[in-house]
């Protein structure tokens, strides 16, 4: 099956629900442009029995020969479909233990073939029958099969006839109507324990749910969507075109690289099925170009990486390289110091007021670099003091000194906490802020080098706050779930947290303050505690919280990872991922309450957290036995 948006290009295949040729119907299926064909493996009318006599003795063959495709064909073009009849979780029993043989017969004639995926319709909320038997055929198997469960965005009972085009739709007040079948799906995912290879296919219908659910659908694992050909309305030319909410959806489905099904009869006799694959063409060609954020973060969506423990371990010119390709943050700092320098000494003190700024963790010099243009840009005479701990970076510094600095800067060798300054700073600049504002110890590396600052000298930065929001997230939790390490305690890697381009999940609620730091300041305590509390407004599940930053450099100037204020164009630092060991299920009625741990004990720092409504977690990270940042 051809991977989803290769070379750009979306992937669509052809739902059928009888195909009495299979190579005929497949290469027909090819010519009007399909990459491949969902198709029942038996024929729908033909129910097994398994329990009766004489049926239950029937000989000859059940259903066609794998002979008619290769083998290559059934791996790659073929998705199987489960009989319609099949009910693995009737109430009559015959009907039940008929539907669980026939459901075990197809589901191992499709491992027979290879398929790489198979189609299993979900009804209704009673699904633990079949959840069993999925599960049950996962766990014995070595077939490398995917299974798309097919979940319609709204029940049928709930699709309205009332409706005017266009016109604003209300949705009932408990909001639970277009929540159903996510509850359907919901419970049989959790019965299959998150299973990776139990994944969704989302069937979209010509109504629509309120938005606040569909931003919850696509929070999910979605691997495809169904695309009726009742959904498409028909333009002034006589093409099928969408409605602007299904385009909505389709635009965001695009970024998930989900895989489109077309399922019913042409409506347009005159035109054949190459016109909805051009239309959906159409939509991807044209749709919003990625921002530079997303194309930075391409290929990294979702991916779980380490945060960095700079202070510990000395970072890698490549490391540095990475970081210094930041268009946005060194002008941001450039503009910080300018406005600074301008503030602190008069238009006529300019060419003898020699301001000493001392840049801590000066890497391979980008902020070294932004001081001295600012200088420039302002008009203002600048000492300035380049300390570096890394050995290996200080040699790029000692270089830039010897080519293009001059006697202007001072390189240091040196622990900030350490070193012995020569004379006072005016102004101290340093970007030691990891993703979640204070994880990369800023606050006791600046507590450690205010001694150096004047009374009346500046902190660029002057403050910074995280945030945290609650998520749900399926694919996070899978991926955090994989982590795990033989050596390690059994849940070490839920108490972890991790640096993650956020791509499939869905945020809860608005991000709320968490801790604040100040420089210069006072307080050289650094231990904190925060409580918070978030409405969530609708059913879902919690897998963990989204940590975010924002910090004021000076004055008015300002960087931002938050959603909400995200400095545009920014993309030196993704989100941090804390994770929760048990999925914690909510109703739109539920407060969520989450507790946060800054802990220092004079070798390490790390936090704790620990969710106390609705229902309580454990606290996760005691005594930081699985995550602690070296001081």
């Amino acid at each position: 099956m051809a991977s989803a948006s290769t070379a750009g290009r979306v992937s669509c295949g052809r739902d059928l629900n009888c195909v009495p040729e299979v190579a005929d119907t497949l290469a027909a299926v090819a010519k009007l442009g399909f990459d491949f064909l969902c198709m029942p493996l038996f024929h729908p009318r033909f129910k097994r029995e398994y329990e009766l006599n004489p049926a239950k003795v029937r000989t000859g063959a059940q259903t066609r020969s794998d002979l008619l495709l290769c083998g290559r064909d059934w791996n790659t073009l073929i998705v199987g479909k489960l009989s319609e009849w099949i009910e693995t979780d009737s109430e009559i029993e015959t009907e039940r233990r008929n539907s669980e043989a026939a459901l075990v017969q197809e589901l191992n004639f499709s491992a027979y073939l290879g398929l790489p995926a198979f189609m299993i319709p979900l009804k209704g909320p009673h699904c633990a029958n079949l959840a069993r038997a999925l599960l049950n055929h996962i766990q014995t198997g070595h077939h490398s099969c995917m299974f798309w469960i097919r979940v319609p965005l709204l029940a049928s009972e709930n699709v309205r006839d009332d409706l005017i085009e266009n016109e604003p739709t209300k949705n009932s007040d408990d909001g639970s109507d277009d929540e159903r079948t996510w509850g359907w799906w919901h419970s049989f995912r959790t019965l299959c324990d998150y299973n990776k290879r139990v994944c969704l296919a989302i069937e979209v219908g010509e109504d629509m749910p309120s938005d606040q659910v569909i931003d919850k659908w696509l929070g999910e694992p979605i691997k495809s969507a169904i695309l009726p050909t009742s959904i498409f309305l028909t333009n002034k030319k006589g093409f099928p075109v969408l409605s602007k909410a299904h385009q909505r959806v389709i635009f965001r489905l695009f970024k998930l690289e989900a895989q489109f099904i077309f399922t019913g009869t042409s409506r347009y006799s005159e035109k054949d099925f190459r016109s909805y694959l051009q239309y959906l063409e159409y939509l991807n060609q044209n749709r919003p170009a990625p921002n530079a954020y997303e194309m930075f973060a391409k290929g990294y969506e979702d991916y779980l990486q380490s945060p960095l423990q700079p202070l510990m371990d000395n970072l890698e010119s490549q490391t540095y390289e990475v970081f210094e390709k930041d268009p946005i943050k060194y002008s941001q700092y450039q503009q910080a110091v300018y406005k600074c320098l301008l503030d602190r000494v008069p238009e006529e003190q300019k060419d003898t007021n020699v301001q000493v700024l001392m840049v801590l963790g000066a890497g391979r010099g980008p902020l070294v670099n932004s001081s001295l243009r600012a200088a420039r840009q302002a008009d203002r005479k600048l000492r300035v003091y380049a300390v570096e701990k890394n050995p290996n970076a200080v040699v790029t510094l000692e270089n830039w000194r010897f080519e293009e600095w001059g006697d202007q800067v001072t390189v240091v060798s040196c622990d900030m906490r350490e070193w012995a300054a020569p004379e006072k700073a005016d102004i101290i600049v340093s970007e030691l802020l990891g993703s979640f504002g204070d994880n990369e110890l800023s606050p006791e590396c600046l507590d450690g080098a205010q001694h150096f600052l004047k009374d009346d000298g500046v902190s660029i930065p002057c403050s910074y706050t995280s945030f945290l929001a609650p998520l749900s997230s399926s694919k996070l939790y899978n991926e955090v779930r994989a982590c795990r390490e033989k050596d390690k305690e059994p849940e070490c890697h839920f108490e972890t947290p991790y640096v993650v381009r956020l791509h499939n999940f869905h945020q809860l609620a608005e991000p709320k303050a968490c801790f604040t730091f100040r420089h210069p300041t006072t307080e050289m305590n650094n231990n904190r505690y925060q409580c918070l509390r978030y409405s969530v407004g609708c059913n879902s599940v919690l897998h963990g919280f989204a940590g975010y930053f924002e910090t004021t450099l000076y004055g008015d100037v300002t960087l931002s990872i938050k959603p909400e204020t995200h400095s545009p164009g920014m993309f030196s630092w993704f989100p941090i991922l804390f994770p929760l060991k048990q999925p914690i299920p909510l109703t739109k009625d539920d407060d969520v309450t989450v507790r946060f741990w800054r802990c220092n004990n004079g070798k390490k720092v790390w936090y704790e957290w620990a969710v106390t409504e609705p229902s309580c977690s454990a606290i996760h990270n005691p005594a930081g036995r699985s995550y602690t940042i070296g001081l």
